[in-house]
């Protein structure tokens, strides 16, 4: 392997923004084969190949060291792997892309307004109702940490597979971990981020793999690049 591999995200506006900041920066990334196409390149570069993969895979692809580096959400770093972040450099926060994983509650509980708030409800829920607090949410592996880290283990995960802020109207769960941006769709359903209830803030990131096989020669390759970009980014 003699060249370096650059992933961006496929599709939609985090695709047109992540090349976009690219080409401010005098790297034009090409996709000749239409939208269809995974296989592009940078103008002038002959030395980088770039894919284009959905971001969730980026993340994976970054971790597992199958691709160098690549833009995707700081969030799917954290939720693919317990160990992602430690297998990867986060060069650069790129500026779009932003978002909050947060722990919402139905706007009724207006005794539970901290982490340590639910904890005390947690530990009572089965004794009260006869089962274990249910959480709805596609950030199964941010939940159970944040929520070890505050102490809390009596519930139950209901892995979302649609839109996570009905669960607590439809009696699939009581609350919710998701994904945010401005609130106004938890607003909408009657919910409530936790005081202290944002998980992570995440935001398209250009990351680098370390996990990829890196030979002098590459690791050249990719200083060049970073240089072009303004990025320092030692590992």
């Amino acid at each position: 392997m003699t060249g370096i591999t650059l992933a961006v995200p496929s599709k939609g506006r985090l695709e047109e923004l992540t090349r976009d900041w690219f080409a401010a920066r005098g790297l034009t990334i090409t996709r000749p084969g239409g939208a269809r196409s995974y296989l592009g390149a940078i103008e002038g570069h002959p030395e980088i190949t770039v894919r284009f993969f959905p971001a969730s895979e980026i993340a994976r692809e970054l971790i597992r060291g199958s691709i160098d580096f690549g833009v995707t959400g700081l969030d799917l770093i954290h939720e693919t792997s317990e160990t992602g972040p430690q297998n990867v450099v986060f060069a650069q926060a790129l500026g779009f892309g932003g978002a909050d994983v947060v722990v919402a509650v139905p706007a009724p509980w207006i005794d539970v307004t901290h982490m340590h708030d639910l904890a005390d409800v947690a530990s009572d829920f089965r004794s009260r109702h006869g089962r274990w607090l249910r959480i709805a949410t596609k950030y199964i592996t941010i939940t159970r940490q944040h929520f070890a880290l505050a102490g809390i283990a009596e519930y139950r995960i209901v892995e979302s597979l649609g839109a996570t802020e009905a669960a607590p109207a439809s009696g699939v769960a009581d609350i919710i971990v998701d994904i945010t941006t401005t609130g106004s769709t938890l607003t909408a359903n009657a919910l409530r981020v936790l005081d202290d209830g944002v998980l992570l803030k995440s935001e398209a990131n250009l990351i680098i793999s370390r996990a990829a096989k890196w030979t002098d020669r590459r690791r050249g390759q990719l200083d060049g690049v970073l240089e072009k970009l303004g990025i320092s980014a030692k590992f």
